[in-house]
């Protein structure tokens, strides 16, 4: 059992960070509302911070999950970030969704003040943290991935070092890249279905068994044809993820052609208020471009 932090609370975070709690570490959290750090030392135990560096001071482990590439600059060497305080041999883990550049940045500072950087983006979404059964990617160096694996067990079913630094933040790009094929190809499909007359569950019923089937196939079949889109991972959480990839991609030469068109029709559903609806919500548009 080790003295932990976790910066961030939000849908993912929080949950997160109530598992390594439960697993029996000393936790203490921080995040940008200080209300949400009470309440969850509330539900949880352990203690809060009111600012990064305060909160990773003294642990051994720090993990972090922000929105994105500024915020991830804020709480690790803005004013009063973690960097600052973390010890010769400490791991900072972060399982933001962030481009590869950042974690290759933070790496290289970790690395001359003597401590460690893994990026260790997640997969599985709200439910999989919930849940404690999210896929997490790393990368980053073995020593240090290897200190923190059995730890991240508290909230993951799968964790896996897939390269040196920047390699779980690319292996997240690819995770991101299929799902958003995989989420317009069901959106036509169960478009289809409906203007052809068919039975929708019937019809997810019989293909989920084939070679269609697929996890969003199975989550979000069914609340497509229902038309229900106010839960899960939200439009605009995709477009930032999508444009991570295609920035990426201008960088490595890798040709994206329907992730790029997939990105565009996210812009639709946000033009329609579809921002925090779920990324299912790609069938919707259908429908509108039918009416």
């Amino acid at each position: 059992m080790a003295k932990v932090s976790f910066l961030g609370l939000g849908v993912m975070g929080y949950p997160m960070a109530g598992h390594l709690q439960a697993a029996g570490h000393d936790v203490t959290v921080y995040n940008r509302t200080t209300a949400k750090a009470k309440k969850w030392v509330a539900k949880h135990g352990g203690t809060f911070a009111v600012t990064p560096v305060d909160a990773a001071s003294g642990a051994e482990v720090v993990f972090a999950c922000v929105g994105n590439d500024d915020d991830l600059r804020s709480i690790t060497v803005g004013e009063g970030g973690a960097f600052a305080a973390m010890d010769s041999g400490t791991v900072f883990v972060d399982h933001t969704t962030a481009s590869a550049a950042v974690a290759r940045e933070l790496y290289d500072l970790a690395q001359a003040a003597d401590f460690n950087f893994i990026d260790a983006p997640v997969s599985g979404g709200q439910a999989g943290a919930e849940s404690g059964v999210l896929t997490v990617m790393c990368g980053g160096d073995e020593a240090p991935f290897a200190r923190i694996e059995p730890m991240m067990d508290a909230f993951a079913k799968s964790c896996l070092l897939m390269g040196k630094s920047g390699a779980g933040q690319l292996t997240k790009m690819v995770n991101q890249i299929c799902i958003a094929g995989l989420l317009q190809g069901l959106a036509e499909g169960m478009h289809f279905a409906q203007k052809a007359g068919l039975d929708g569950r019937r019809v997810l019923d019989v293909i989920s068994k084939g070679a269609a089937g697929s996890w969003q196939m199975e989550n979000r079949g069914n609340t497509m044809l229902d038309d229900e889109f106010e839960f899960g991972f939200a439009v605009d959480w995709m477009r930032k993820d999508l444009g991570i990839c295609l920035g990426e991609a201008n960088n490595n030469g890798a040709s994206l052609p329907v992730t790029a068109q997939i990105d565009q029709f996210y812009k639709d559903v946000q033009n329609m208020g579809g921002n925090r609806w779920d990324t299912s919500s790609l069938v919707r548009r259908l429908r509108w471009l039918d009416n």
